[in-house]
């Protein structure tokens, strides 16, 4: 049996191939665009956004509680275009990794990451991520989101997988850790160059 079968890469998507789907910077250019106060919009993305990213309310709900609290000279969709136009691909990694996975289609490719429904609908078909990853494990759908011990579980019961036999990249080092309490091997994504050469050689 060829041992690459039981090789899995689990991945970021956010600060790994893409920008944050709804980070402080696209926020912070939002606020610029739309004339909004960042300050009090702040504060209501951090009460509501967790809720939100975990699939229990919907990206209008979201909006409700922390644009559309007033009334507004622009509408819903104009705001939801302007979030989803901040996503962008990250230099190198992303096309890089299609290529390496049309080489390498033993080897299992399966993202945790945490985005909200929409955006992460919008993000999957907008950069073409099924051609290269197998799965997604995504806090929209499966109500949890990291560092909760569950979604890395969860990860390895779907894959079927022993923990030694992947690899997991973030770009955050709190979830790195959080990952190697289960005994999967992670790495921080920082440069391109590093994470090319870990999973050429995994």
């Amino acid at each position: 049996m060829n041992k690459n079968l039981s090789k899995v890469i689990f991945c970021d998507i956010g600060g790994v191939l893409l920008t944050d789907g709804w980070g402080h910077v696209a926020r912070q250019a939002a606020a610029k665009e739309f004339n909004l106060d960042y300050l009090s919009m702040d504060i209501l993305h951090n009460f509501i956004f967790n809720t939100y990213e975990i699939g229990k309310i919907s990206l209008d709900n979201y909006l409700n509680t922390v644009v559309f609290n007033q009334q507004r000279d622009f509408t819903k969709e104009e705001f939801k275009e302007f979030m989803f136009q901040q996503s962008a691909e990250l230099p190198n990694m992303l096309q890089w990794l299609k290529e390496w996975k049309k080489n390498n289609p033993q080897i299992r490719i399966i993202s945790i990451n945490n985005e909200p429904k929409e955006l992460n609908d919008y993000r999957r078909k907008k950069f073409r991520l099924h051609d290269c990853f197998d799965a997604f494990i995504s806090s929209c759908k499966v109500n949890m989101r990291k560092p909760d011990p569950g979604i890395y579980q969860l990860a390895l019961a779907i894959a079927h997988i022993a923990p030694e036999q992947c690899i997991y990249f973030d770009d955050r080092p709190m979830l790195v850790k959080q990952a190697e309490k289960y005994g999967i091997k992670s790495y921080r994504h920082q440069i391109f160059s590093e994470t090319k050469k870990i999973i050429e050689s995994f």
